[in-house]
């Protein structure tokens, strides 16, 4: 049996060596074993055969150039294989050292995309040449798993474009950077437009320049911008951390302050000291728990919703031809934005011909910030906005197979629109709903047929918030479901599919998080306590800031239906203790939310928005105004409890169908940290008997909503 070769040896006429990295295996090269075993056969020939050699060139069969690190080997490293794992990269690192000190050159023949790993190969190269291709992309996105680039990408980057420039740009928040932006960024070297141009101007560059250094290894070579003990740079360098503490609220992301200090440690030492500086960061990452839940989520959980899991299979792949929108209001107005980017006609309806212009007046502002910017041509702009047809007439809802209702949270209302729209639209259209919290079989009683009746809940602001989430009834048909899986990821979202319940999963779960922190508010903790643990649990807002955001009215309003709903069904309402303080709010003082200018913070015409004072002052008991180290963790506890405890349920009653529409859906939709992993990966990251211990003393000490479920 021969042994896999992941990379082919061709060397012409000139001498010149072409490496095509393509793993006969994979769709995508990674930093598998079997490519580290080809790796470190084939720099040993180059050294053996390097005198009747004149250049070497590294590229790719595959579309892209490179995918980076083998994530399935990475998830699966404990700290017991921190040894062996060391020894692993630093003897990675020590072949790209001899393809860089060959006294040969040696140039990145970048076909496509290089991410992580294969950015790193390309840096461990003399020269840089990309197609200039708009869909190719360039960086490091280890920090959003959880890692750094630990194959030599911060030792080498640092000292190509300086600390500060290393690490804005480059591998602190894991930009991904377009071709054009990683040769102004100074990574790429050269752009071509072709694979033809690319690998003329490789052999070209090889002529040139018959022995080349890396910069770092020439003579008198400086940092760019100088080293950490450069009194100019010496005085910038107390602000990389406190910028870095700002940006993470306390959260736990020990990726990005690992960066940090490689990169600053690395900066003071010799390059060999501080690519071993880096893979010691980076064993600690990838062994840590971080890093697994990260991983989990945003690779594999990812991976498994995007490739059709939870589509109906063997039903053909359908886009609209036309889509019809109901309400220009903040969500309609969006829908259409993100459905002409994707380049699908709508027809943008509300009650008045004025109403529907201002919401295409959305898009509008949208687009010309992305002509200003330089990201879209005029032309593209004009065209991409002339796909949004805004009306107040039902008639041209005319072709429409596909239709969206946006409209308010009012069962009567939406079985009009829904009425509107099936006799004006396309025969046998897809019947969507915008709906947060009502549930899908109820209102597609309005509707001529079900089965093409399902929910597409989108999430505010709609052209930023990537998720959506696909809400099936009762009668919706596996053609339905598909249809809306296949729109959702031609608008480039991410699809979750959940079954039809009150709240469905996102809903439900954002609102008993949100619950819980206004519940601490009526125990008599400080509001600036309760919004501080939320931030530095690592959720991007408060859940007072949220529930303003929501209204505090509409709260009322969605109880008020479905305390109706559960008596109906002849169950019994169980109150939650945060609803006597948001009675207080609207009836006793007045505050309805940010909407109404006033909630739980006060917003004022000009400047930043405050807690209100009247919250001490009505609200927070002396004893607990200053919460101790012990009651602070409670209070994170609760919040990242509450979010596992009621995504359980929704499993259990299957309202939920997968573990990773649960965590995905969690971190996309409704603000679960993402260092968790998602709402069922903390679990796991917590251990489940001491995750079920802890909830239970939750529950003894504030109620059965902690309890967790069989």
């Amino acid at each position: 049996m021969t042994e896999r070769t992941c990379i082919r040896w061709e060397k012409d006429a000139d001498g010149i060596v072409t490496l095509t990295l393509d793993d006969p295996e994979q769709s995508a090269n990674t930093m598998n074993a079997a490519f580290q075993s080809s790796l470190d056969a084939t720099v040993t020939r180059l050294v053996a055969e390097k005198d009747a050699i004149t250049g070497v060139i590294v590229t790719s069969a595959k579309k892209t150039f490179f995918a980076g690190g083998d994530l399935r080997l990475l998830i699966q490293a404990t700290p017991e294989q921190a040894p062996q794992m060391f020894e692993g990269i630093q003897a990675m690192k020590r072949r790209l050292r001899t393809l860089e000190t060959l006294g040969k050159p040696v140039v990145a023949a970048l076909n496509g995309t290089a991410l992580g790993g294969g950015l790193e190969i390309a840096l461990a190269c003399h020269r840089r040449i990309a197609i200039d291709d708009p869909k190719a992309e360039f960086g490091f996105p280890e920090v959003t798993l959880g890692l750094l680039p630990g194959a030599g990408g911060v030792a080498r980057t640092v000292r190509m474009r300086g600390l500060q420039s290393a690490l804005m740009d480059w591998l602190m928040q894991g930009q991904r950077h377009r071709s054009s932006d990683a040769k102004s960024h100074g990574l790429i070297d050269e752009l071509v437009p072709d694979a033809a141009a690319m690998l003329a101007s490789a052999r070209d560059y090889i002529r040139k320049n018959p022995s080349p250094k890396q910069p770092w290894d020439a003579e008198g070579y400086k940092m760019p911008g100088g080293t950490p003990s450069t009194p100019s740079l010496a005085m910038m360098l107390p602000a990389f951390p406190a910028n870095l503490k700002k940006q993470l609220k306390g959260a736990n992301y020990p990726a990005p302050k690992a960066i940090l200090a490689a990169a600053v440690e690395g900066a003071q030492v010799d390059f060999e000291t501080a690519t071993r500086i880096e893979s010691r960061y980076f064993v600690e990452l990838a062994t840590g728990k971080i890093a697994k839940n990260m991983i989990q989520a945003f690779f594999f959980d990812l991976q498994q919703i995007n490739g059709g899991a939870s589509r109906p299979k063997d039903i053909p792949a359908w886009k609209p031809a036309k889509i019809g929108i109901l309400g220009a209001g903040m969500m309609g107005q969006g829908i259409a934005y993100v459905t002409a980017r994707a380049g699908i006609p709508s027809v943008l309806k509300d009650v008045s011909q004025a109403g529907a212009e201002k919401g295409k007046g959305y898009s509008q502002k949208l687009l010309e910030k992305l002509v200003q910017k330089g990201k879209m041509t005029r032309d593209k702009a004009d065209a991409t906005l002339a796909l949004v047809t805004p009306t107040a007439s039902a008639k041209d809802l005319a072709g429409c197979d596909m239709v969206i209702e946006a409209v308010f949270e009012d069962r009567d209302l939406k079985a009009r629109v829904t009425a509107e729209a099936e006799e004006n639209g396309a025969p046998g259209l897809l019947m969507c709903s915008n709906t947060s919290t009502l549930p899908i079989t109820g209102l597609a009683k309005a509707s001529k047929n079900a089965a093409n009746y399902i929910g597409l809940h989108f999430f505010s602001p709609v052209d930023k918030m990537p998720l959506v989430e696909i809400i099936v009834g009762e009668r919706t048909s596996p053609e339905a479901l598909a249809k809306a899986f296949d729109y959702v990821l031609a608008i480039k979202k991410t699809p979750i599919v959940v079954n039809d319940s009150r709240g469905f999963f996102t809903s439900r779960v954002f609102g008993m998080f949100m619950m819980e922190g206004i519940a601490m508010l009526g125990e008599g903790y400080a509001p600036q306590s309760i919004e501080q643990a939320a931030l530095q649990a690592g959720m991007p807002v408060g859940p007072l800031a949220v529930c303003d955001e929501v209204s505090l009215e509409l709260t009322r309003h969605v109880r008020a239906q479905t305390i109706k709903d559960v008596q109906a069904e002849g169950r019994v309402y169980t109150p939650h203790p945060a609803e006597a303080v948001i009675d207080r709010m609207v009836t006793e003082f007045g505050r309805k939310g940010k909407a109404a200018g006033a909630g739980f913070y006060d917003y004022p015409p000009e400047g930043k928005k405050a807690l209100w004072p009247g919250l001490a002052e009505h609200f927070v008991k002396k004893e607990r105004a200053v919460p101790s180290r012990a009651e602070f963790q409670e209070m994170q506890d609760r919040m990242l409890y509450m979010f596992s405890v009621e995504s359980m349920r929704c499993l259990e009653e299957k309202v939920l169908r997968s573990v990773a529409d649960a965590n995905i859906g969690s971190i996309f939709g409704i603000g679960q940290p993402p260092w968790t992993g998602g709402a069922l990966q903390f679990v796991n990251h917590v251990g489940r008997e001491a995750f079920l211990a802890r909830a239970k003393e939750l529950a003894a000490k504030h109620g059965a909503r902690f309890e967790p479920p069989k």
